[in-house]
């Protein structure tokens, strides 16, 4: 009997080990997602710092409660000695606490502009025009640099996610391209999106793609991601992340990223896809009307 404390310790050992060998097989498991555009990547950052600086506080903080607990057991007949405080130690870890505090939000601040300002699209991106421009009605802030970027409207209904690809979200443009349930975007460049939803809230979410951001009815959120040429064909699974009704479970969605030149046939077969399907509704709706 005596021998199962060594017997637990050791299994946690193993236990530790193993882990700490297959690391790259858990990536990502004790952290956010990331790898599918750089704000996901600084957010992934920004948790590693915090993560590292609390699990040295802990480790600090465990150590010396094991430490006193086996240095001060009760011994056969010790009396407990009054302990009146100890102001130098109080002081200092009242100050070692502030400067935690204010080194954890300088590291905050500096990675903050990186992930919520979009960047600007590299010289291998797509060639953006006037057609696919951010739209001029948004916040400075949401721009890259150059105030160039594809530009896509996420709208949210229940349950399923439009994108329609068009530089202002305001106008109701039915003759821009859209698709459902999957986006297509190039590699190399600077996507914004414009986030919101025509019935009740829901949440958009594509982990390696960034942070999550509420579709709310009447409400714009707006954010941004950039793929690098490196993941031209991979595809990024997305979900809704708040509770939006009894299908919430099957609203999932899909950014597949291409490369400029396979979007730009893409974003022509759509535009001709949508063309022929307003066509044709306006045709039926001339011989209905007779």
């Amino acid at each position: 009997m005596r021998r199962k404390p060594y017997a637990l310790i050791v299994a946690g050992l193993t236990v530790l080990v193993t882990l700490a060998v297959a690391s790259p097989a858990f990536a990502d498991l004790l952290s956010p997602e990331s790898g599918g555009s750089p704000n996901a990547d600084r957010i992934d950052t920004l948790y590693w710092v915090i993560f590292s600086i609390a699990l040295v506080i802990f480790a600090g903080v465990e150590g010396t409660l094991l430490y006193s607990v086996i240095k001060f057991r009760a011994r056969k007949g010790a009396v407990a000695a009054q302990i009146h405080g100890n102001s130098r130690l109080e002081v200092g870890w009242t100050a070692g606490a502030a400067v935690i505090v204010v080194g954890l939000a300088v590291v905050t601040f500096a990675l903050l502009p990186g992930i919520r300002h979009p960047a600007t699209s590299s010289a291998s991106g797509l060639k953006l025009t006037e057609g696919v421009q951010y739209s001029l009605t948004g916040p400075a802030s949401d721009r890259p640099k150059d105030g160039k970027s594809l530009h896509v409207c996420v709208n949210g209904q229940q349950y399923l996610w439009r994108f329609t690809y068009t530089p202002d979200c305001s106008k109701n443009d039915f003759s821009a391209p859209f698709s459902y349930y999957r986006m297509v975007v190039p590699v190399d460049t600077t996507v914004t999106l414009e986030i919101t939803s025509q019935d009740v809230a829901h949440s958009w979410w594509v982990p390696q793609l960034g942070g999550k951001f509420d579709a709310v009815p009447g409400y714009v959120n707006r954010t941004w991601f950039k793929v690098p040429a490196k993941l031209a064909g991979k595809t990024f699974a997305g979900h809704c992340a708040e509770l939006c009704g009894r299908n919430h479970a099957n609203m999932n969605a899909q950014v597949q990223a291409v490369t400029p030149a396979q979007f730009t046939a893409w974003l022509k077969r759509q535009k001709t896809t949508t063309s022929t399907a307003d066509n044709a509704a306006e045709q039926q709706r001339k011989q209905y009307s007779q």
